[in-house]
């Protein structure tokens, strides 16, 4: 970050898109490894706050800057045999509504996207995931087809922009109409 800094001058937004899941097989709750349940959330959730910690002193300095953290709708729905998936996402937004409180007033404004499942180069090359599961996620979707990482450019360049300037704290949903809120 120091890095970035020097050369940028500043930082005006992040966006905390890293995460264990391409990787992980589905497994029963009770067959989950405590040293892999440790790995996810240590990428998925301390990842997350560490990059928070980074860029918050900077943001804090010029009074405003714009946080989006990568969540998963799978949190709002449920989804069987990924317990740590689910748990360390679900902790990102709650890490993004306790964060929104206590920088809201600093001028840094913190949201939170939840895509559903995405087709990213790691869910492709990975192979956990059958086509009939990925097929069976798009069927349940009011836009019936694969979401790609494209989908989800347009709501976190608009989380960035000073269009949502008074937005902080939310979630926001894009999944093809898959959860329903």
């Amino acid at each position: 970050m120091t890095d970035a800094l020097a050369t940028q001058g500043t930082i005006h937004g992040l966006v905390n898109n890293a995460a264990v899941f391409a990787s992980l097989r589905p497994t029963p709750f009770l067959e989950i490894d405590g040293d892999e349940f440790d790995r996810v959330l240590a990428v998925n959730v301390r990842g997350t706050f560490e990059m928070i910690r980074a860029v918050v002193p900077a943001m804090r300095e010029q009074h405003y800057g714009k946080i989006v953290n990568v969540g998963s709708s799978s949190v709002l729905k449920g989804a069987a045999m990924l317990a740590h998936y689910v748990s360390s996402k679900g902790a990102v937004h709650a890490m993004t509504r306790a964060l929104s409180r206590e920088l809201g007033p600093e001028g840094i404004r913190i949201n939170c996207l939840a895509p559903g499942l995405t087709l990213s180069e790691g869910v492709r090359t990975a192979g956990n995931l059958s086509s009939d599961r990925i097929s069976a996620d798009a069927a349940t979707r009011s836009i019936e087809r694969r979401q790609t990482p494209e989908d989800l450019v347009g709501a976190a360049a608009f989380l960035l922009s000073g269009d949502s300037d008074f937005m902080t704290g939310q979630l926001v949903v894009v999944d093809g109409g898959s959860m329903l809120n």
